[in-house]
């Protein structure tokens, strides 16, 4: 946890710049920060879907070289380490997605595994000689619909915690110089 209070005379000029930096509007873009339900579930469909699209052009050629559920259990294994990074990074503003937040997508996935796997599996029990074109559009299906769900758990617990600690910094207007510690006062702000 940081020292509010620098107790070291040199250290001001950093702490100076740190408050600066913070206060900065092209620091600020550059962070993003958590979006609304709106921008975040746009931001998840865009890039869960892209990323989504190209697992399901993997599977049929992971599937040629073994079982479909083996393809589908590797690519989605891949596609959700890479979409729970991009997620955390850009959909939810929460930065790096620590090891808590890939097993916690996991969870998600797993379902989503599940939810696409049943679909296509009934697909073939229904009609046995279906085409990759009707995998695809079952496939897909399954997977908005498992998706929406996803977007859900993620959102309300997986990266809720992100949402809940942003902090708003006090700052003065004119900057004064002082020769004794610096105290900088951090107010939480619940997001909505």
């Amino acid at each position: 946890m940081k020292s509010l209070v620098s107790p070291k005379p040199g250290t001001t000029d950093r702490a100076r710049d740190e408050e600066r930096t913070a206060t900065d509007p092209a620091a600020a873009r550059r962070t993003p920060a958590a979006a609304g339900p709106l921008a975040s579930f746009t931001r998840f469909v865009l890039l869960g879907g892209g990323v989504g699209v190209a697992s399901s052009g993997a599977v049929p050629v992971l599937a040629a070289l073994m079982p479909w559920t083996a393809a589908n259990a590797l690519i989605t294994v891949a596609s959700t380490l890479l979409s729970t990074e991009l997620h955390a990074r850009f959909t939810f503003g929460a930065g790096h997605a620590g090891w808590r937040q890939h097993w916690q997508s996991a969870g998600s996935a797993t379902a989503a595994y599940v939810v696409t796997s049943t679909a296509v599996l009934v697909l073939h029990l229904v009609q046995p000689s279906a085409g990759v074109l009707y995998e695809q559009v079952v496939y897909l299906t399954a997977a908005g619909l498992a998706g929406i769900g996803r977007f859900l758990v993620l959102r309300l617990f997986v990266f809720a915690g992100s949402r809940t600690r942003t902090t708003v910094r006090a700052v003065s207007s004119a900057p004064t110089r002082e020769a004794g510690a610096k105290v900088s006062v951090l107010f939480p702000v619940p997001a909505l």
